[in-house]
């Protein structure tokens, strides 16, 4: 039985490109359709927690089928043998970036492929506002999470605090919130962004270290609620602008890397951490990232069928979802300036969002394509 597992998720994290949508996908054909390990009610009941815990979906969901099929074994070996094969392969892409990346030709592909990390992100922030919007008042919500992420607050206080509002709604009284949330005058709240600002800023700068680095990620997976396109938010807040760890650059490169690889996008912090530390730094960063879904799972388990219950968890949801997306919007305005840099690139980007929003193209199909034509016109323009 855990041979079974082993291998059915060692070759679902080789070939498992897409995205957490396709990857979960893929789950339910191979386990509910295919062998028949589990229900479609209890796979509808997993995914329904994945969403109500931090951290990245589809690991969190070869970690609960794991689990359903050999306890707590198949728990770790599930999601280990989900992870693996997408860390290896990251990696070497850390290694020949590291080796390679000064090369024109490198960057004439990263040229080419960074703009479809944009439309990318735009794609997924197409797709998942219906889904995410449900009111006027978590429209509310999320655009004064947006404005608020864009002045530079700390993207923990903006999710967590887009969920307590939209909970303390549910719980007091929603209408009454709303009416009295919509009368505050729009003037007041640039008077109160400094000092969300002021308190998110009180963390000074600090020099690398692998400690700070494990810790860091932690963070991440043990609060990063929604997509895992929000990771672009953490990243960009706390090691490009806060520690300086990292480049505009490199953090696109780390974005486009985890996109053209399969498996899991956090896998980024893996090659993050190769960047920064090497092969320790990456095998530091990537279990800073992915403890905290396996003791999340292991907790909310035995609490599946109270959460999916409660008005308050779902309307604390709901409040986060839109936060998340408030914070993905802002950070693609940021890395728009790094990426978008004159109409070669500006027209991958807007051809590459067409074809994700309206056809059903694989992402790793355009980012190919940019690759070359990234490559073709370096070398045109170097000739």
């Amino acid at each position: 039985m855990l041979k079974e597992i082993a291998v059915s998720f060692l070759r679902l994290g080789t070939t498992a490109f897409g995205g957490p949508a396709a990857h979960i996908a893929m789950m339910e054909e191979e386990f509910v359709r295919r062998r028949g390990w589990i229900s479609r009610e209890e796979f509808l009941d997993m995914l329904g927690a994945t969403n109500l815990i931090p951290g990245p979906n589809s690991t969190e969901m070869a970690i609960h089928i794991g689990h359903q099929r050999a306890g707590w074994k198949g728990l770790v070996l599930g999601g280990v043998c989900f992870i693996v094969p997408a860390v290896l392969i990251v990696m070497a892409a850390a290694w020949a970036y590291v080796r390679f990346g000064s090369l024109p030709q490198f960057q004439g592909v990263m040229y080419g492929i960074k703009p479809v990390i944009i439309a990318i992100v735009l794609q997924a922030l197409w797709r998942l506002s219906p889904s995410a919007v449900k009111s006027r008042f978590l429209a509310v919500i999320g655009l004064i999470a947006t404005a608020v992420a864009i002045f530079g607050v700390n993207t923990i206080l903006v999710l967590f605090g887009a969920g307590v509002i939209a909970a303390s709604a549910k719980w007091i009284d929603r209408r009454r919130i709303t009416e009295a949330f919509a009368a505050i005058p729009a003037i007041r709240w640039p008077g109160f962004i400094p000092v969300l600002k002021s308190v998110s800023a009180t963390a000074a700068i600090v020099p690398f270290s692998l400690l700070g680095l494990f810790l860091f990620f932690l963070k991440v997976g043990a609060v990063l609620y929604g997509s895992g396109y929000v990771l672009l938010a953490f990243l960009q807040a706390d090691l490009v602008d806060r520690l300086h760890w990292l480049t505009q650059s490199q953090l696109l490169d780390a974005v486009a890397v985890g996109q053209v690889t399969p498996g899991p996008v956090f896998t980024t912090a893996t090659f993050i951490g190769y960047l920064l530390g090497g092969t320790t730094g990456a095998i530091v960063a990537t279990l800073g990232i992915f403890i905290p879904s396996f003791i999340l799972v292991a907790a909310s388990r035995p609490l599946i069928p109270r959460i999916r219950r409660s008005m308050i968890a779902g309307a604390f949801l709901d409040g986060v979802n839109v936060g998340a997306l408030a914070l993905m919007a802002a950070v693609t305005l940021r890395l728009s300036r790094a990426a978008l840099v004159d109409v070669t690139t500006g027209m991958v980007a807007a051809v590459s969002a067409l074809l994700l929003i309206y056809s059903r193209v694989n992402s790793a199909w355009l980012i190919f394509a940019a690759g070359l034509v990234g490559l073709a016109t370096t070398r045109w323009f170097v000739g």
